[in-house]
C-alpha cells in the first residue's frame, strides 16, 4: 500500500519527527524551466499528458534540477472531467474553456461516472513509469468540486464567479448534485493514481477563497470531504490547498485533510495557533519573491521557518504555484537553504530516515 512508503516529505505530513524540513514546489515544471520550455510541445496540455513517457520526463526535470524532496505529477485538474467528455479542454495563455457550460439539471448527463482504466489510462501509466524511476514519493492530486465546478459553469477562468454563485444560490439542488457528481469523479481518479503507486495526494481548491466561511461550510465542505473520507483507508497522507481561503481554515481541518496548505496571506505561526497541533501545515512562500531575486527570497524563507519553529508537520513550499520567469537558480538555492539550515537547526528533530537526501 502507498501508506507504507516512507520518506522525509511523508513523516513531516503525518507529523512526526524528521531530520530536515521536506521542500516541493507547486507547479514544479510550470513555465519556468528552460528544459521544459524545450520539450513542452504546442497546444493544450490534455494533448501532452496523453504521452506517459513526456508526462514522466516533464514530472522528473525539477526533481532532478531542484532536489526536492517529492515530485507532483504533471497532468491538470480538469483532465477527468474532459476524460468523460464534458467538452473542455485547456486553451494556452487562458486556462480551461468549456465551449457549453453546465447551466442546468440536464447538463448533469454530461459528467458520467469516470473509468480511470478506460477514460485516463495514460495517467495511471505515467504514475507507474515515475514510481520506477524517482527515491522520492510521488503526489497525486485531482481538482476539488467548488474550482472544477467553477471552470465548468463559468466557461473559462473567471475573477467573480457570478456564474458559480448563482447557480449555488439559486438552484441548490443542482449545486450539489454538481458538486457531489465532481467529488466522484475525483475520487475515481485519485484512487487510480494511488493504485498505480502515488504515495500521497493533494485536492487543489484554486479558486474556493471566494467563498466565506458559511458558504463554503454549507455548499462546499460536504462534497470536498466525502474525497478524503472515500481515501482514508488508503494510509496515504492527503493534502488540501486553496488560494486566498485563509478565512476557511478552520473550515479546511473539517474536511479530514491531513495535511493542510496555507497561501503566502497567512503567516504559519497564525495559522498554527488557529488549528492546534493538528494537521501539518505546508507553505507557504510567496512565489513573487523567488521572482524577486536571492536576497528576498532567503530573508522571507527564513521567516516562514522561524514562524514554524522547528515543530513537527511542516513541508515547505511556496504560497502558490512557481511562477513564469522565476530563476531556476533561485529555487534550487532555496532548497538548499531549507535543507542545511533546518538540518543545523535541529530543530525538526531525529535519526534520518531512509527515501530521500538533501540537495
Amino acid at each position: 500500500m502507498p501508506g507504507t512508503v516512507t520518506s522525509v516529505f511523508l513523516d513531516a505530513c503525518r507529523r512526526r519527527p524528521v531530520p530536515w524540513t521536506p521542500v516541493w514546489f507547486m507547479r514544479q515544471a510550470g513555465r519556468s524551466l528552460p528544459e521544459y520550455r524545450a520539450l513542452r510541445r504546442e497546444g493544450s496540455i490534455l494533448d501532452v499528458i496523453r504521452h506517459p513517457e513526456l508526462a514522466a520526463e516533464i514530472t522528473l526535470q525539477p526533481v532532478r534540477r531542484y532536489g526536492v524532496d517529492a515530485a507532483i505529477l504533471y497532468s491538470d485538474i480538469v483532465a477527468p472531467v474532459a476524460a468523460v467528455g464534458f467538452g473542455i479542454d485547456v486553451v494556452p495563455g487562458v486556462g480551461p474553456v468549456a465551449e457549453q457550460p453546465f447551466t442546468r439539471p440536464a447538463d448533469l448527463a454530461r459528467l458520467r461516472e469516470l473509468e480511470p482504466p478506460e477514460d485516463l489510462p495514460w495517467v495511471a501509466e505515467t504514475v507507474r513509469l515515475l514510481v520506477g524511476e524517482l527515491e522520492v514519493p510521488l503526489i497525486g492530486f485531482a481538482g476539488a468540486p467548488f474550482t472544477v465546478a467553477s471552470y465548468l459553469v463559468e466557461g473559462r477562468p473567471s475573477r467573480d464567479h457570478l456564474r458559480t454563485k448563482a447557480l449555488m444560490y439559486e438552484d441548490p439542488a443542482t449545486w450539489h448534485a454538481l458538486v457531489d457528481r465532481l467529488a466522484a469523479i475525483a475520487v475515481a481518479s485519485l484512487q487510480s493514481q494511488l493504485e498505480a503507486g502515488a504515495a500521497a495526494v493533494q485536492v487543489f481548491d484554486s479558486w474556493v477563497g471566494a467563498l466565506d466561511p458559511d458558504d463554503y461550510r454549507r455548499h462546499v465542505l460536504p462534497a470536498t470531504a466525502r474525497i478524503f473520507s472515500a481515501l482514508q483507508d488508503w494510509g496515504a497522507p492527503m493534502i488540501l490547498f486553496g488560494v486566498g481561503a485563509g478565512g476557511l481554515l478552520d473550515a479546511f481541518a473539517e474536511t479530514g485533510a491531513d495535511v493542510i496548505g496555507v497561501d503566502w496571506r497567512v503567516p504559519l505561526d497564525v495559522a498554527r495557533a488557529r488549528l492546534g497541533p493538528a494537521p501539518a501545515l505546508q507553505g507557504n512562500l510567496d512565489p513573487a519573491v523567488c521572482a524577486a531575486g536571492w536576497e528576498p527570497t532567503a530573508a522571507k524563507a527564513r521567516d516562514v521557518l522561524d514562524r514554524v519553529g522547528g515543530a513537527p508537520g511542516h513541508v515547505f513550499n511556496l504560497g502558490h504555484g512557481v511562477l513564469p520567469g522565476t530563476d531556476p537558480a533561485v529555487l534550487e538555492r532555496l532548497v538548499e537553504l531549507v535543507h542545511e539550515e533546518t538540518r543545523e537547526r535541529g530543530e525538526t528533530g531525529g535519526p534520518g530516515v531512509p527515501g530521500g537526501t538533501p540537495a
